[in-house]
């Protein structure tokens, strides 16, 4: 009886922070971030296989001591982007939430000292976009319920890490933690070289600094990543730090797991790395 209780314990999942680009990303499909990305949702169908998601964008923050969590089943995708070809309103990505896990999801926050409401909101592009190329809807779907969380709106990397740590136990349950961001993300400097692919010395040495920290031993992570905010290429790499917050939570998340860089690409101010904190 024991083992056939084990069969059906769901395995520790891991986490994931994957570098996910803007509205125009869904359409360059020969990119080799959009390769990657399709490669790494197929791992997660196939061999992560989670009950369900819960992510972390870059387009959400609500305030600076409070996170939201979308609480309902069916929401419209959130068009988040302005003067793109109309067509890129029209895209769909079929996505299910679930009112269970964001009770779960709040009740853990809570049980942190966390504040946190459950409201009702759709997927913004900072997830949907990238989701279409990890977990095509026709080649390679989820088919899991996807709950989002709002990031603080604030620059507080120990808020979002503790974050995450509050959230770790979700992982045991078969639910899988995605931070949604990218390693570099500079559109000051991207609007001011006309998006040369050339990189930017940041987009390489800010990242080679995030994979050393993310790689530090668990318990020495913490420092390791705090210190990384106070580099002096962090703010080049990064003016406002949304895009690097989402990390922070996977970090959080991973507990006593180890981390690794999976890839990386710098590309001008950006840099598409991803990484995976845990085991398959």
């Amino acid at each position: 009886m024991a083992a056939n209780n084990a069969l059906v314990t769901p395995h520790r999942m891991p986490t994931y922070f994957l570098g996910i680009g803007g509205p125009n990303f869904m359409e360059n499909t020969e990119h080799p971030a959009y390769l990657k990305l399709a490669e790494t949702g197929v791992e997660i169908t196939t061999k992560v296989k989670p009950k369900a998601v819960v992510v972390f964008s870059a387009h959400w923050q609500d305030s600076p001591s409070r996170v939201l969590i979308n609480a309902v089943e069916d929401t419209d995708l959130i068009y988040d982007f302005y003067g793109f070809p109309p067509h890129y309103y029209e895209y769909k990505y079929p996505n299910k939430g679930s009112p269970e896990i964001a009770e779960k999801i709040a009740q853990r926050l809570a049980g942190a000292g966390i504040q946190a409401e459950k409201v009702k909101r759709g997927l913004d592009h900072g997830v949907w976009v990238g989701f279409l190329a990890a977990f095509d809807p026709k080649k390679n779907p989820l088919n899991v319920p996807i709950v989002q969380v709002s990031l603080f709106n604030n620059e507080s990397d120990d808020l979002h890490y503790r974050m995450g740590e509050a959230l770790e136990g979700l992982r045991d349950e078969g639910i899988l933690i995605i931070g949604a961001g990218m390693a570099a993300h500079n559109l000051r400097d991207y609007r001011a070289t006309m998006g040369s692919s050339k990189p930017m010395p940041y987009a390489s040495s800010f990242d080679d600094a995030l994979k050393e920290a993310v790689v530090t031993k668990p318990e020495d992570r913490p420092a390791a990543m705090s210190a990384l905010l106070k580099r002096s290429d962090a703010r080049q790499a990064h003016p406002t730090l949304e895009h690097i917050l989402p990390i922070y939570v996977a970090a959080g998340a991973a507990g006593s797991d180890v981390g690794e860089r999976l890839w990386t690409l710098p590309e001008g101010p950006l840099n598409w790395a991803q990484y995976r904190f845990g085991k398959l």
